[in-house]
């Protein structure tokens, strides 16, 4: 740090002082100074605790205890010049016993710092304020193993930075500041500077960090589903082969949301839907000619009526202009995940895809038979759809 002589256009070095040498002490000066101003740690902390010993069956303190505007707890370890060799092994301890404390734990241990440090205050309220909360029934504290830790240290030796290093790599939440001490005449100036992560190094790894997570999570989840899917379409098909119908009697369950059976007619399958949310029943008319698609569902269209009495409800005609495929669909919402509501929903399946066929066998015969009398030419593009649409609804 340089002082800077404006009038001489010269910068001047200030002299390093050591905290020792200036008599200053941890508990008297140094926790003192970041208990009353925790900004200087470069963010909004909330002291709730020092020289904080409300751990069973030990004599162990921690020097700070405080909470982040997320509502984690974070330990603060204050030494003068020297870090020490068992900083990270005593912090770690500390961060372990301070996982198990709950809310109303926490509460009461700023209560009493209040009134033991402060005179007085509402340790509630004033957590509800600082989190910007409006009760405390809302507010999340000390959620999981999300603990931090930071370390305050003149000089930090080397067997404390490389562990320190390398719990990060393991999302181990710290933070090394060092605090270096300066005279400036009859004046001392403190700068407490974060050396790991530096800061651009720490917003990188959150951003690491949450992608992992966000990645790792829907690798859960994906796997969860698939296994969900396979169990249910285990049991689905089960049932299906004992009923009237012969369509899923070759399906194996798989990990899809999806089973298809053949219609007898080539590219347009039925399909059986289970998701989260919904199931479902659907014709898909997907044929490698996208013209096609749309002359065979123009020509169910056009009995849209009759087929729906056969069935015994309304589907959704989906004929997707822009995309090759068309569908016909009719769904049912439901607790998809809830295995106890599976029965009834394996039941709806079996009766709606019996449904389902009888009402598309003969119509489905028709369209196609239509198709290959219409001179369509199924080898190539028509570009005419306007003429195409005429054909199919004539």
């Amino acid at each position: 740090m340089y002082q800077i002589d404006k009038t001489q256009n010269r910068i001047t070095p200030l002299a390093i002082k050591k905290f020792t040498d200036l008599g200053l002490h941890e508990r008297e000066h140094l926790q003192e100074w970041l208990a009353n101003e925790p900004m200087a740690l470069g963010e909004d902390l909330l002291i709730i605790q020092k020289e904080f010993d409300g751990f069973d069956d030990t004599n162990d303190r921690l020097d700070l205890l405080a909470l982040d505007k997320d509502g984690n707890l974070v330990i603060i370890e204050n030494n003068l010049d020297d870090s020490g060799r068992d900083v990270v092994w005593q912090s770690l301890k500390f961060a372990s016993y301070c996982s198990t404390l709950n809310k109303q734990q926490i509460v009461e241990i700023y209560q009493k710092y209040l009134d033991r440090c402060c005179g007085c205050g509402d340790a509630q309220a004033l957590i509800c304020e600082f989190l910007n909360e409006p009760d405390l029934g809302e507010v999340v504290i000390n959620s999981g193993n999300k603990q931090r830790i930071i370390f305050v240290a003149a000089k930090f030796r080397k067997e404390v930075t490389s562990t320190v290093l390398w719990l990060l790599s393991q999302n181990i939440r710290l933070q090394c500041f060092k605090a270096t001490t300066y005279g400036m005449g009859d004046n001392l100036l403190l700068n407490l500077e974060q050396i790991i992560p530096t800061r651009e190094a720490a917003e990188y790894m959150i951003g690491i960090s949450r992608k992992e997570a966000a990645e790792k999570s829907t690798e859960f989840v994906a796997k969860n589903r698939h296994g969900i899917r396979q169990e249910f379409w285990g049991k689905a098909l089960e049932a299906l082969r004992s009923s009237t119908t012969g369509l899923f009697n070759d399906i194996n369950p798989g990990k899809e949301h999806w089973v298809t059976a053949g219609s007898g007619i080539s590219g347009c399958p039925f399909n059986l839907i289970f998701g989260n949310n919904v199931i479902r029943v659907e014709v898909q008319i997907s044929r490698t000619n996208k013209l096609e698609n749309k002359y065979i569902f123009d020509k169910l269209s056009a009995r849209k009526s009759s087929i729906e009495t056969a069935f015994g409800q309304e589907f959704s005609w989906d004929r997707l202009n822009d995309k090759k495929s068309s569908y016909v669909r009719y769904g049912q919402e439901v607790d998809g995940y809830n295995r106890d509501k599976w029965p009834e929903m394996i039941q709806w399946m079996v009766e709606h895809i019996i449904k389902l066929e009888g009402a598309f066998e003969k119509p489905l015969a028709d369209a196609v038979q239509a198709l290959k009398q219409s001179g369509i030419e199924t080898s190539g593009e028509v570009n005419d759809m306007k003429q195409l649409a005429g054909e199919a609804s004539a």
